[in-house]
Order: C-alpha cells, then structure tokens, then sequence
C-alpha cells in the first residue's frame, strides 16, 4: 500500500513539474515571430533577442519561473499571445 502510494506521489511530482513550465514552447513562439521579421525597431529586436537568449539560459540553469517571465517579457514587444 505505502510504496503504491510512493509511486503514485513521485509519478504526479514528475508531471507537474513537466508541465509547470513552458520555456521550449515560449522560446519557438519567439523564433517563430522572429523568422516572420516582424515591424520592430533596432532597439526592440535588440532587447527581444536578449530576453530570448537570456530566457533559454535561465532555463538550462534550471530557473524556469524566470525564465517564463523574461521570455514572456520579448513575448510581449512581439505581441504574441501568452
């Protein structure tokens, strides 16, 4: 009984933070309008190709929330839905 329960618990710990966040589909959405060379001046390609780099460098460190929020941050200046 305990170790199916263990189990059951590890499995939903696994998932929920599988799915908590979204960094790769953030950071395709981003590329995927920059291909698009969307209307932006110099300064907001500049500044969304940092929070893009900086937001798949958090990721791969691990911090996902901020990663989230920075990439949400170039996110918006694409105005792409979130």
């Amino acid at each position: 009984m305990k170790k199916s329960l263990l189990l059951g618990l590890f499995a939903m710990a696994l998932s929920s933070s599988a799915f908590a966040f979204h960094c790769p589909a953030d950071m395709k959405k981003i590329d995927d309008a920059m291909a698009k060379n969307p209307m932006l001046t110099a300064e907001q390609m500049a500044e969304v190709k940092k929070l893009r780099a900086d937001g798949e460098a958090m990721h791969k460190a691990g911090k996902h929330q901020e990663s989230v929020d920075t990439l949400a941050k170039a996110m918006k200046i694409l105005k792409i839905d979130m």
